[in-house]
């Protein structure tokens, strides 16, 4: 990279930087730090949506899909567009209503009206861990993007250690200075920066670099322009893996709550659909393709830093490069901020901290956020591929938590000891067949057993409960 290019990569830093220090001065209650005072926008909010779920481990991830299947690797994120205007339809009206009357933070906080305290709990922790997992992919998208372009030329350190350090060190200030507020705010600069950088400047000079068109279609093979470069067990496992998601997330339940109203809600998410899919979705595998073109030897993954490093000009090198960390910062942020919330709401407070005051919370709130991000690191240490950890903590969250979620939802002989035993079940044996590496029939997705199983045992426990209660009466 040319010093422009740091340049423009500096002033982006400085920036996010000067967002997180704003907002810890604007900060007063734990309400502000984790739902943003319940009064931001839906334009806001529904960039900080899609930058969130569109972050590292998705543009990297997207690029190295385009690298290894072509343009069929944007189905990854069809599923978002479908996840986010199911919600949009589906759980908004019903929690927007419910939070009106109780004031909530959290996700588990919503399971709490719904089940009780033991549910509540089991699902914060849960949640909170699976986002360690997330807040440590983001880094490490990050880390494998710095170490493959901004700093290859180093040699007295492991251009990837410094880079796993540098990203942490940054996300980490400004989301423990400034929290959602922060978070959110930073999210929408950080998503005009990726949709710009890569719509108007990454893909057309990679493009023109490659030799337009024909260079591509010379270059790749024929069955990476279609979308049918893709088999039906593997958009059934990205469907089930990720659509569940919407219903179950942190980071979008502190976004539900934080906007303005039902309306504005809906919008955002409305918005944030569109913006995954088709916008976002071909963007990031057409330069995966690029990338195939350029360096057909590399690892898909690193396919794109390679790109960014030794094929665009000067100063586009710096812009691009910027729209990628912009990517990963929205999602490692958002997910900090989520699993900081999952554990000082929902487990230190209510459990160690009962009735201290606003200010001492937020002090706790800051701390124990600084103290997650540490961990989050050494998650980020301990994997190589930056799908992969996502998508082990999706399944992790999406077969525990998503059938007992539905219940609360939808079906009014939910039980609290059935959705608590569910959870187990689900986590427990996608846990298991993941780790244990089982082979499963068809080539399914764990989650997707774990899924049926959570609710197998649900449903026949909620009736069990309900068929007792009946004879008692």
């Amino acid at each position: 990279m040319h010093f422009l290019d740091y340049f423009i990569f500096i002033i982006y830093f400085m920036s996010v930087l000067a967002v997180g220090l704003y907002f810890y001065r604007k900060n007063k209650t734990k309400e502000d730090y984790y739902v943003g005072g319940r009064n931001i926008s839906a334009g806001h909010v529904g960039m900080s949506i899609v930058a969130t779920d569109v972050g590292g481990g998705f543009s990297i991830g997207l690029g190295g899909l385009g690298f290894i299947m072509g343009l069929s690797g944007s189905w990854l994120l069809f599923t978002g567009l479908v996840g986010a205007w199911l919600a949009a339809v589906l759980i908004i009206p019903r929690i927007k209503r419910i939070d009106a009357k109780m004031g909530m933070l959290t996700y588990p906080d919503f399971l709490r009206w719904r089940y009780g305290d033991s549910v509540a709990l089991a699902a914060a922790v849960i949640s909170g861990i699976g986002y360690l997992g997330f807040t440590g992919a983001q880094i490490l998208a990050g880390a494998k993007l710095a170490s493959g372009s901004v700093f290859s030329n180093i040699d007295f350190i492991n251009p990837l250690d410094l880079s796993l350090y540098l990203m942490a060190g940054v996300i980490l200030v400004y989301t423990v200075l400034g929290g959602i507020k922060a978070v959110i705010y930073t999210d929408t600069i950080q998503w005009i920066v990726l949709l710009g950088g890569l719509f108007f400047f990454g893909a057309p000079f990679a493009f023109i670099e490659a030799g337009g068109w024909q260079g591509l279609q010379s270059s790749l093979p024929e069955q990476f322009f279609t979308l049918t470069n893709i088999s039906f067990v593997q958009f059934l496992n990205w469907f089930f893996t990720i659509v569940p998601i919407w219903f179950v997330a942190m980071t979008l339940y502190q976004r539900i709550y934080a906007c303005r109203n039902e309306k504005e809600t809906r919008r955002a998410f409305f918005m944030a659909g569109l913006l995954e899919y088709p916008l976002m979705a071909f963007l990031g595998v057409f330069l995966g393709m690029i990338a195939r073109v350029f360096f057909p030897e590399a690892e898909p993954e690193m396919g794109l830093p390679l790109l960014l490093r030794d094929v665009l000009p000067i100063g586009i090198t710096g812009i691009v490069v910027a729209a990628y960390f912009s990517a990963i910062m929205s999602t490692a942020d958002s997910c900090l901020i989520a699993s900081s919330g999952n554990f000082v709401n929902d487990i230190i407070q209510p459990y160690f901290l009962k009735n201290k005051t606003d200010k001492y919370m937020m002090k706790v709130s800051q701390i124990v956020t600084l103290l997650i991000g540490g961990l989050t690191l050494v998650i980020a240490t301990s994997f190589n591929t930056v799908l992969e950890i996502i998508l082990y903590a999706y399944s992790f969250m999406v077969a525990g938590l998503f059938i007992p979620t539905l219940g609360a939802f939808f079906w009014e002989k939910s039980d609290a000891a059935a959705a608590l035993i569910s959870m187990f079940v689900g986590g427990g044996s996608t846990l298991f067949l993941i780790f244990f590496k089982t082979e499963i029939i068809w080539g399914l997705d764990a989650s997707i057993i774990g899924i049926l199983l959570s609710a197998v045992t649900f449903i026949s426990v909620s009736l069990i409960k309900n068929r007792g209660e009946f004879y008692v009466r």
